[in-house]
């Protein structure tokens, strides 16, 4: 079965989630994120934010990023090197390797859409490196 989303209309159901952090719950994120599809072994998603997210990986593996509106900081750990700072913003495509650690930082805001594979480990603790501490399993 083939699956069409018309993602201007999805996009337009959502709003700005301002002053995220990793500690922000699912129940802060209503309105400001949504799955539109299943998709392999996961889902496609998309969110719009300001603030900074948790770290999180996919063990299962990669995850397409592509930032649709606004501007952030990818920061993704691969590896035994420091945390790496990439900067993206709309149009960009990111591809983030299976089983590394990312979040993303936007002051000004962001507007994400992903293909997520499942399940997703999570550092809800605001700290520079996520190998500091255990996941937890989403």
């Amino acid at each position: 079965m083939t699956t069409v989303i018309d993602l201007t209309a999805e996009l337009a159901k959502l709003t700005m989630l301002r002053g995220r952090t990793p500690q922000t719950t699912s129940a802060d994120r209503v309105g400001s994120s949504a799955q539109l599809a299943p998709y392999r072994d996961g889902a496609l998603f998309t969110s719009k934010f300001s603030g900074k997210g948790a770290w999180e990986r996919h063990l299962q593996g990669d995850e397409l990023v592509h930032i649709l509106d606004g501007s952030a900081t990818l920061d993704i750990v691969s590896g035994d090197g420091p945390p790496q700072s990439i900067s993206v913003r709309a149009g960009t495509v990111a591809i983030v390797p299976q089983g590394a650690w990312h979040r993303f930082r936007s002051p000004d805001g962001v507007t994400v859409m992903t293909a997520t594979p499942r399940p997703t480990d999570h550092i809800r603790l605001d700290v520079d490196d996520p190998r500091e501490v255990e996941p937890q399993a989403v």
